[in-house]
C-alpha cells in the first residue's frame, strides 16, 4: 500500500488497486491496521523520489560505492527490523555471505533471491549489480508489525511480513524481490517516468526481469513455468498478485480484491487519471500488456527464457540512447525488435517471435 507524489514516486509490490480495495473496504476493526500500512509507506515518498532525481555523480556521493575489485563480487547485506520502524534501528544479520545469527525463514529467502538476482545480471547480461558499479544489495525484513508491502525505496529493500490473512511474508517469492530490485536498475539506466505508458513500461520490466529470476532460480524453463508473480504472497492456493501468461486472471472473485484489472491487449488499455488514485494512469494495470507480450516472445523461442527473449529485452531496456524516460509501448516494440534483428538476425526466429509478441498484445 504505496502512496507516491506526483514526480518519482516510490515504487511497491502491492500496486494501488489493490490497497484501495482494502482501504475502502476495512472494516473498523481493521482499520487502524490498514491506515497505519498507508502512514508508513508515505514515509519512503520523499527517499526515492530525492535518490530518483540524483545524477549519477551525486548518487556516488551519498551512496559511496567501494573500489570496484578486478573481478565484480556479490555486496549484501541483510537487517531484522524486528517490527520496527526506523530503518537505521535494524540489526545486521547477514553480511557478505556470513550469517551473523540463526538465519529464519525470511532471512533465508531474500539471500537467496538478492543472490539470484545479482548472478542473472552478472553472469547473463554482464551487469555489476543493480548501479552497474557494484552497489551493495541492502535488504531489511520484518518491517513494521504486519506491515503488507516490500518495497525499492532508491538505495535498499524493505519488506513487511503481511497481515497472515490476505497477505503472507513478501520475501516468499523470488520474482518480487527481483521485480523490486530491477526498479533499481531501470532507475539507473533509462530512469523511465513513472506515469502512463513510460510507467507501466517500467512496472513491467520489473515483473519481466522478476519471472527470469524465478524462473533461473527454479531451474524452469517458458513451459514449465506458472508465469505468475507474487503467488505464495497473495495468500490462496488460487491467487497470485500478477498472471504474465494470462493478464487478468491472477485473482478472480477474491473476497477482498475481487478480480484481477489487468488488460492483456493494448485494446483494452485502461486509461485512468495520472493522479495517485488513477494509479498515475494505469501504471500496474497496464503492464500486463507488456508482461504478455513478453510471455509470448519467449515461449515462441522457447527453451529459457533469459537466454534468448531476456538478451532481447535487456540490450532495449540499457539503451540509453533509443530508450528514453517518456518511451511509451509502441516505442519499446521498434526497440526489442531492433535489438533482436541485431543480435539473431533479420527474419530469425527470436526477431520473428518478438514480432509476433507484440502483435499478440495487439501494440
Amino acid at each position: 500500500m504505496c502512496r507516491h507524489n506526483s514526480h518519482d514516486p516510490v515504487q511497491c509490490i502491492i500496486p494501488p488497486y489493490m490497497s484501495d480495495k482494502l482501504l475502502d473496504a476495512a472494516s473498523n476493526a481493521r482499520l487502524p491496521a490498514v491506515l497505519n500500512n498507508e502512514l508508513r509507506s508515505s514515509r519512503f515518498r520523499n527517499d526515492r523520489s530525492f535518490f530518483g532525481n540524483l545524477n549519477d555523480a551525486q548518487r556516488s556521493v551519498l551512496l559511496k560505492p567501494a573500489k570496484a575489485p578486478t573481478k565484480p563480487v556479490l555486496k549484501m547485506q541483510v537487517y531484522d527490523m524486528e517490527k520496527d520502524t526506523v530503518l537505521s534501528n535494524g540489526k545486521l544479520v547477514w553480511n557478505n555471505g556470513k550469517a551473523l545469527k540463526t538465519m529464519d525463514t525470511d532471512t533465508k529467502n531474500v539471500v537467496a533471491a538478492g543472490t539470484a538476482t545479482w548472478d542473472l545480471y552478472y553472469q547473463i547480461f554482464g551487469r555489476n549489480s543493480i548501479d552497474n558499479l557494484g552497489l551493495a544489495l541492502k535488504h531489511y525484513i520484518h518491517y513494521d508489525n504486519k506491515y503488507d508491502n516490500a518495497f525499492w525505496d532508491g538505495r535498499r529493500m524493505v519488506y513487511g511480513d503481511g497481515d497472515g490473512k490476505i497477505f503472507g511474508s513478501f520475501t516468499a517469492d523470488p520474482d518480487i524481490i527481483g521485480h523490486e530490485l530491477t526498479h533499481g536498475v531501470t532507475q539507473y539506466e533509462s530512469n523511465l517516468v513513472y506515469h502512463n505508458q513510460s510507467g507501466a513500461l517500467n512496472e513491467s520490466l520489473s515483473d519481466v526481469f522478476g519471472i527470469m529470476i524465478k524462473q533461473r532460480l527454479l531451474n524452469q524453463d517458458v513451459k514449465k513455468s506458472k508465469w505468475l508473480i507474487g503467488e505464495n504472497v497473495l495468500k490462496g492456493a488460487k491467487y497470485s498478485l500478477r498472471s504474465m501468461k494470462a493478464p487478468g486472471t491472477a485473482y478472480v472473485n477474491h473476497p477482498d480484491l475481487g478480480t484481477d484489472p489487468q488488460p492483456a491487449t493494448f485494446d483494452k488499455y485502461m486509461v485512468l487519471p495520472d493522479t495517485d488514485r488513477g494509479d498515475w494512469g494505469g501504471v500496474h494495470i497496464n503492464s500486463g500488456i507488456t508482461n504478455f507480450a513478453f510471455y509470448v516472445t519467449a515461449f515462441n523461442i522457447g527453451g529459457f527464457s533469459w537466454e534468448k527473449a531476456g538478451m532481447i529485452w535487456y540490450a532495449a531496456m540499457t539503451d540509453k540512447e533509443n530508450f528514453q524516460p517518456t518511451s511509451n509501448f509502441e516505442d519499446f516494440k521498434n526497440l526489442t525488435i531492433q535489438k533482436a534483428e541485431l543480435l539473431f538476425g533479420s527474419g530469425s526466429l527470436e526477431a520473428n517471435a518478438v514480432t509476433d509478441g507484440w502483435a499478440e498484445a495487439k501494440v
